[in-house]
């Protein structure tokens, strides 16, 4: 007793002060993680939330689930705070809360409704929450109840819905639609309404709600219905809940009206009449009475009798089938029986007033028995029908017949009567006796059935008719046969892939499987054509290119399915039709022509090939010059490139062109190439001479100056180039006291003194200077007067300007200048010393003083005039190969000497 004194007397103390609270809160379902539920410590109203601090330091508050159950997957407790949060696991009031006949617990949740009997319009979630330390203990019952969000569509258990209404169903008559909408909300989420989508203006829909709150459809009849005017209606149902905005489902309902017996027997006539032959035999069939009942099945029903009007005679003289209405002939006819018969003949029906029609039968008496025709086939023989096989041979025999006369008093003679390739003929040796075979082969595709009579006949014109029906059997004697032997098609080319070519059709004249048709291609066909083997579809698997292959031709079978089987052979042809698809090629992306300069204007410089791989119009192919159009044409035909004008090298030496290539198609494509021409020269442009500048200019040579002392040049330009360029320099007239003094090298211009110059040899002297190219087919030149006035000084400059008014007459001299590429050698100036060198030497054998006196005046007189300055005048020569003095510009021009 102590010990459980003291184990029990501190949770005595516990109980004291702790106790139980109970909270409730509400949310909807669906929501996300992280929305607040409620905070515990705020509602509890615990010392923490109110903001009162304890007097002493007290542990922190702790909240915790009692239980971690499926419940508590739901929500997420912070232990500090002791706030309550949706969690990552979404709520879904229709799968927590299950309707049930009872609680469904979770672990440490339930979900429960609020009374014992559970209700459609609430869901609770128990949660079961510790609150610790020890001086706020207690538990904390929490109570979240999940509020319905319309997220759920009324939805229909099956799809078709079917429906079965009498006809004779009167006006607000009520059925109910045994399979309503399902909607797992509840209250005003749920379905509220019913409606038909189309009516036909007879029927309407009602909802009633049970006990329990369910609502169950009912379709009302709103009009009359006749089965036999219209026997089903189709409609949808449509199924719509309460919430904002509403939801609907729908499935489709048949309406299918009943048949009741509404309709009896009626015939189409009230009375018509036969007649029938005294001798005609048992089993002869009179006549066939028909009567049409609108109802269905048992309803429709009709079966056919006498009325008790006909006398019992008539009876047992006409058989009546009471199913098919059928009248025949029962007993033989003798000389009592009534020549006339009226026979009253009902039609009935399941509780109907039966249908009346009156069949007047005349007998017309004869007083012999007709002949007699007997039958034997030897052809196979069914229900009187014979059967022969297509090209059986001539001749094939059919049936015997044997014709008589009952009464053996009259002669009986027999023909064949109707169309066919048959024969009658008497049978050898018996008299009465004649076979009937065939007189050629028989063909099925011409005619199937052939119907002929064997007629007997006495010597009183009495006659009797035998009827044979000879159906022809048919045999796999026909191949299939085209519609076309060349089936013609064309398609574009770039095709979708399993194009539509054609369907083939091809017929066979046999008839079951010996006239099915399958369609085959042939073995010369690309494997990316196809053909459906029953429907004849041929199709093209892959996209053609017309540039690739433009013709396609193959063969395709028809063979039937006879054994053996037949078939036949058509060849298709396929033409792929041009689609612009090709921008116009040239034959190179750069063109170069090589021209030369003032080639004549609109001569031809080139021919721009450019092709393009379509055809027709979308190949055509239009050029034009995108630049330079004022200065170039082009010839969109020939694709031919010309100039307007003469070109001159030595304004511009090269062209750039763009030419653009645009076919005809629609859209039009095109592409661009590029043209370079490089003008070629030509020796067009003689030297220009620019040193000097005037025929009229004089330079100033010295008496003193040494043999081989360059005294002078000529220089001059070419604007050709290459060989047209190279120029040469040469003296072609002379004029002076001593002129071949002086020399001129051929390729620089330099003009040097040759050969030293004595007392007698002062003067002026002229020189003719040629300065040429080295052009091809002919070169060109020009010409400039060179002056040299050799004295020791200019005294009188009239006098020497005088001397260069004068016309000069000088000798031309025709030798061309011999000048290399290569520099020139040293030879050529030690050759041209020589006659100096020469002349020299005599003179100082001559005389040694007179040369020595010389020297010395030389040098005294080069002393005294070297500080003057010599006058020189320059003019540019025309570019002609004559001189005219008179016409060239006089410039005096000071020079020095070199």
């Amino acid at each position: 007793l102590l010990l459980f004194l003291l184990f029990v007397g501190p949770f005595n103390c516990f109980a004291s002060y702790s106790r139980a609270t109970e909270l409730f809160y509400s949310l909807n379902e669906g929501l996300p993680a992280g929305v607040l539920i409620g905070s515990l410590a705020r509602d509890l109203r615990l010392p923490t939330a109110s903001g009162q601090r304890p007097a002493s330091p007290q542990p922190p508050l702790s909240f915790t689930l009692a239980s971690r159950g499926l419940g508590g997957q739901y929500v997420q407790l912070d232990n500090r705070s002791g706030e309550l949060h949706t969690s990552d696991v979404e709520i879904d009031r229709e799968a927590l809360c299950v309707e049930s006949s009872g609680v469904t617990v979770f672990g440490g949740a339930s979900a429960v409704s609020s009374s014992s009997s559970p209700s459609s319009e609430s869901c609770l979630l128990l949660l079961d929450v510790l609150v610790l330390p020890q001086e706020y203990f207690r538990l904390v019952k929490v109570k979240i109840a999940i509020r319905d969000v319309n997220d759920n569509a009324p939805r229909f258990p099956v799809p078709h819905i079917r429906l079965s209404v009498p006809e004779n169903a009167p006006v607000n008559t009520r059925l109910a639609i045994e399979h309503p909408a399902l909607d797992p909300d509840v209250g005003t989420n749920g379905v509220q309404t019913y409606r038909l989508r189309d009516n036909y203006g007879v029927f309407t829909l009602d909802v009633e709600e049970n006990e329990s709150g369910e609502r169950t459809p009912y379709l009302i009849v709103m009009g009359a219905l006749d089965r036999e005017t219209r026997e089903e209606y189709v409609t949808v149902i449509v199924a719509e809940d309460g919430g904002t905005p509403p939801l609907v489902g729908s499935a489709t309902l048949t309406i299918a009206i009943s048949d009741i017996n509404d309709n009896c027997p009626q015939f189409s006539d009230s009375q018509f009449n036969v007649t029938l032959y005294g001798n005609s035999s048992l089993g002869t069939h009179l006549a066939t009475v028909h009567a049409v009942d609108m109802d269905l099945g048992s309803n429709a029903q009709i079966t056919y009798s006498y009325s008790q009007k006909v006398p019992q005679p008539s009876r047992d003289l006409f058989h009546l089938d009471e199913s098919t209405g059928a009248i025949t002939l029962s007993s033989k006819v003798d000389g009592d029986t009534p020549r006339l018969h009226r026979l009253i003949i009902l039609g009935n029906g399941p509780g109907c007033i039966p249908a009346v029609i009156t069949v007047l039968v005349t007998i017309i008496k004869v007083m012999m028995r007709p002949p007699e025709v007997v039958p034997r086939f030897i052809a196979n023989e069914a229900e009187g029908v014979v059967y022969l096989k297509e090209l059986e041979p001539i001749n094939t025999p059919i049936a015997f017949f044997t014709i008589k006369d009952p009464d053996e008093k009259y002669k009986v003679s027999c023909y064949l009567e109707g169309d066919g390739p048959f024969r009658l003929s008497p049978y050898k040796p018996y008299n009465n006796e004649y076979l009937l075979e065939t007189t050629k082969p028989l063909d099925y595709e011409t005619q199937q059935l052939y119907e002929i009579s064997v007629v007997a006949w006495n010597s009183e014109g009495f006659h009797v008719n035998k009827i044979v029906r000879i159906q022809v059997l048919d045999d796999n004697d026909n191949s299939p046969v085209f519609s076309q032997q060349l089936i013609e098609l064309s398609i574009e080319e770039n095709n979708v892939p399993n194009a539509f070519l054609t369907k083939l059709h091809a017929t066979d004249a046999d008839s079951g499987e010996r006239g099915q048709v399958s369609y085959f291609l042939g073995p010369d066909a690309p494997s990316y054509f196809s053909l459906d083997k029953s429907t004849g579809v041929l199709t093209v698997s892959t996209q053609l290119d017309r540039e690739e292959k433009e013709k396609y031709r193959y063969t395709v079978k028809a063979v039937d399915s006879g054994f053996p089987p037949r078939e036949s052979i058509a060849t298709v042809t396929i033409t792929v039709l041009d689609k612009n698809d090709n921008s116009p090629r040239f034959i190179n992306k750069d063109f170069s022509f090589f021209v030369p300069e003032n080639f004549p204007g609109f001569g031809e410089i080139g021919v721009i090939s450019v092709t393009d791989a379509d055809a027709g119009q979308n190949g055509w192919v239009a050029l034009s010059v995108l630049n330079g159009s004022d200065i170039f044409v082009i010839d969109t035909g020939k694709g031919v490139l010309r100039a307007k004008v003469s070109l001159d090298r030595e304004q511009q030496s090269s062209y750039v062109l763009w030419i653009e290539a645009v076919d005809g198609g629609d859209p039009a494509l095109s592409s661009t190439a590029k043209i370079t021409i490089l003008l070629l020269d030509i020796n067009d442009n003689p030297p220009l001479v620019l040193f000097p500048q005037s025929n009229m200019s004089y330079l100033l040579v010295l008496p003193s100056t040494l043999p081989g002392s360059p005294i002078t040049e000529v220089y001059a330009v070419d604007k050709d180039t290459g060989m047209n360029a190279v120029i040469a320099y040469s003296i072609i007239g002379r004029r002076g006291p001593r002129p071949e003094s002086f020399r001129i090298d051929p390729k620089t211009g330099n003009i040097t003194l040759e050969e030293s110059l004595m007392q007698n040899d002062y003067g002026l002297y002229r020189l003719l200077v040629k300065v040429s190219d080295h052009g091809y087919p002919e070169p060109l030149h020009s010409t400039v007067m060179v002056n040299l006035f050799v004295n020791d000084t200019v005294s009188n400059e009239s006098y020497i300007e005088s001397l260069l008014r004068k016309e000069p007459d000088i000798s031309i001299e025709e030798k061309q200048p011999q000048i290399s590429i290569e520099p020139t050698h040293k030879k050529m100036e030690s050759a041209s010393c020589m006659p100096t060198l020469v002349a020299l030497s005599i003179i100082s054998l001559g005389s040694i003083a007179l040369v020595t006196g010389m020297g010395i005046y030389i040098c005294l007189r080069k002393g005294k005039k070297h500080h003057r300055a010599d006058e020189n005048l320059e003019v540019q020569i025309p570019l002609n190969g004559r001189i005219n003095l008179h016409m060239l510009e006089k410039k005096p021009m000071e020079i020095s000497n070199i």
